[in-house]
């Protein structure tokens, strides 16, 4: 067997649900996949090596850690790796354009951005500016890292320069709509996170995301959340966002999966955040020491803060 032409590195927690979809999906690339597995109590671990996939344990304290151990300390070989969540998917178009472009690419081309559709109760969601989303996804071996962040980390390039492969990849999360309120509730404290963190300068801010390390429009979005949004009083943020999104760029076009995704997406989700910032801020904001107000958002997030590294 020759060597594989690209490696992808999965984080997973019990995702026994999505990885047979995934590894399947995969078979007709050739590639090589580590399964990243916290412990997972289901059955991911054994439905990964039954498919193939090598899968490593590690501990998991949030998705930049995880991931960047993974790059860090998995024996990768090939000259290019992928990011991939277990819910996602390739088209077959992306993983033919994949299997031909890659290994022509100029040597400065370090880094793939891919365009990500996402699909919500069955429904590709189309509008409201939610396609495509262009992430940087495939870079080659030692020309990326991973934001360390809490919440929204981006691959950004170390040097060289990205292309956009026409082909897309689908975030299609095949659990209920339980399961998606638990995880941005989740979510929403670790934005609130980074959005204290920032506000009062606690274990500095990783400002890597640039149009030159990552997709312009990831970065773009970055910059008009930290620099515009996020300076609108809470209550104002999600409303005029969620009628932004659906009206102005036609998310309801995306029919009643489109209602119900842009409104807990794009409005009840942001003003969680708000309120989850609001109300940290309340402890936080009397407290003079920096390590005070670390602790205290560690005690009242749950979250080990202090084993997150901001890195240059």
């Amino acid at each position: 067997m020759g060597a594989s032409l690209i490696t992808i590195v999965v984080p997973t927690r019990n995702e026994e649900r999505h990885v047979p979809r995934l590894l399947q999906n995969l078979k007709g690339l050739d590639s090589r996949v580590f399964v990243v597995d916290s412990f997972s109590t289901d059955k991911t671990a054994v439905l990964a090596r039954a498919r193939g996939a090598q899968v490593v344990q590690h501990s998991f304290v949030n998705y930049a850690l995880q991931f960047q151990w993974a790059l860090d300390n998995l024996p990768i070989e090939t000259d290019w790796i992928m990011r991939l969540d277990a819910d996602e998917t390739l088209t077959p178009e992306l993983v033919e354009e994949i299997r031909r472009r890659l290994p022509e690419l100029p040597p400065d081309v370090t880094g793939v951005n891919l365009k990500r559709r996402h699909v919500f109760l069955g429904r590709w969601i189309k509008h409201g500016g939610r396609y495509p989303l262009t992430l940087l996804r495939i870079w080659r071996k030692g020309a990326a890292r991973i934001e360390q962040r809490w919440m929204d980390e981006h691959m950004v390039l170390l040097h060289g320069r990205a292309v956009t492969f026409e082909g897309d990849f689908s975030d299609h999360n095949l659990n209920e709509l339980t399961f998606f309120t638990e995880k941005h509730n989740k979510y929403a404290t670790r934005e609130a996170i980074d959005v204290l963190m920032r506000r009062y300068g606690l274990c500095g801010a990783d400002e890597a995301l640039t149009r030159e390390t990552a997709s312009r429009q990831a970065a773009a979005k970055r910059w008009i959340k930290e620099r515009i949004y996020n300076c609108l009083p809470f209550w104002l943020g999600p409303t005029s966002y969620f009628l932004y999104r659906y009206f102005i760029r036609l998310g309801f076009l995306d029919g009643r999966e489109g209602l119900i995704y842009h409104f807990l997406q794009g409005c009840w989700y942001r003003f969680l955040v708000g309120a989850k910032v609001l109300e940290f801020d309340r402890t936080l904001k009397p407290l003079a020491d920096p390590r005070d107000r670390l602790a205290a958002l560690a005690r009242l997030t749950g979250y080990a803060l202090a084993d997150l590294e901001r890195r240059p």
